[in-house]
């Protein structure tokens, strides 16, 4: 905890460069996810997020919020094509989030985007299986309890999968918990609200915005959840049984004040 604390300290007081983040999310059936993840990692102190997204859904992420920066692909999924503009956007980014809402994405194409990047990445949700035989050496994953199948079916355990990958990985659940090197944590922050769409969303922003601005991996994660488990706390006091993701995103400056 007190570990924890000091390193929040560091977040709160920040410095002139507090990161870039790209987001690869989104699709005609999730058309909110990346403005969800955009606006957490700004909340958390990101100084520019750009998000690409697929042409149908680019004005509905783009009228989301004026202080997101929002690129498109041709196309209503994320395929091949996309690639190349995904490793020039993390050329720009200091770490790149790819999976929130990234439905019927073709799956080698997900697979050859996380492999061409070289900046931290987070990988989310229906991204995670297909990125299981590429480099994730630098990677973040973080699935939900529902998610975490392929990952045990393929390595028998999280901690054997970060052991054999050195990737790192936030679960979340009942209790959120990190596993990193074969060892894991878990959070002791929360609420019972945090199962409310989006919050998930939430995580992979403000862990994204932590990464961009040059925590270690492992750290970010457990901060993240850390993070997002009290500000949760910090919106349910305020709004009760109705919190939503929105109200939760919000409460993230008090919490790292």
């Amino acid at each position: 905890m007190e570990r924890l604390q000091r390193t929040l300290s560091n977040v709160s007081e920040g410095d002139n460069d507090n990161g870039r983040v790209g987001i690869v999310a989104g699709a005609i059936e999730y058309p909110n996810q990346p403005a969800l993840v955009g606006r957490a990692a700004l909340r958390t102190g990101s100084d520019h997020v750009r998000v690409f997204v697929a042409d149908p859904i680019y004005e509905i992420v783009a009228s989301h919020d004026p202080n997101l920066l929002v690129d498109r692909y041709a196309g209503e999924q994320f395929e091949a094509s996309a690639v190349e503009r995904t490793r020039e956007i993390s050329d720009w980014a200091d770490t790149l989030v790819i999976g929130p809402g990234l439905v019927d994405a073709d799956e080698t194409a997900i697979h050859e985007a996380v492999d061409c990047v070289d900046v931290p990445t987070v990988v989310d949700a229906l991204a995670i299986d297909p990125v299981l035989g590429a480099d994730l050496s630098n990677a973040v994953l973080t699935p939900s309890s529902a998610e975490v199948g392929p990952i045990e079916d393929r390595y028998g355990s999280l901690e054997e999968f970060t052991t054999g990958t050195g990737a790192v990985v936030a679960l979340t659940g009942d209790v959120d918990e990190i596993v990193a090197d074969g060892e894991r944590v878990e959070n002791e922050t929360g609420t019972s609200a945090l199962t409310v769409a989006g919050t998930g969303d939430t995580l992979v922003g403000i862990v994204a915005s932590l990464l961009g601005q040059g925590m270690d991996r492992a750290e970010a994660a457990e901060l993240g959840a850390w993070i997002l488990g009290k500000t949760g706390e910090l919106a349910t006091a305020e709004h009760g049984p109705g919190v939503v993701a929105t109200d939760v995103i919000e409460r993230v400056p008090d919490t790292i004040r």
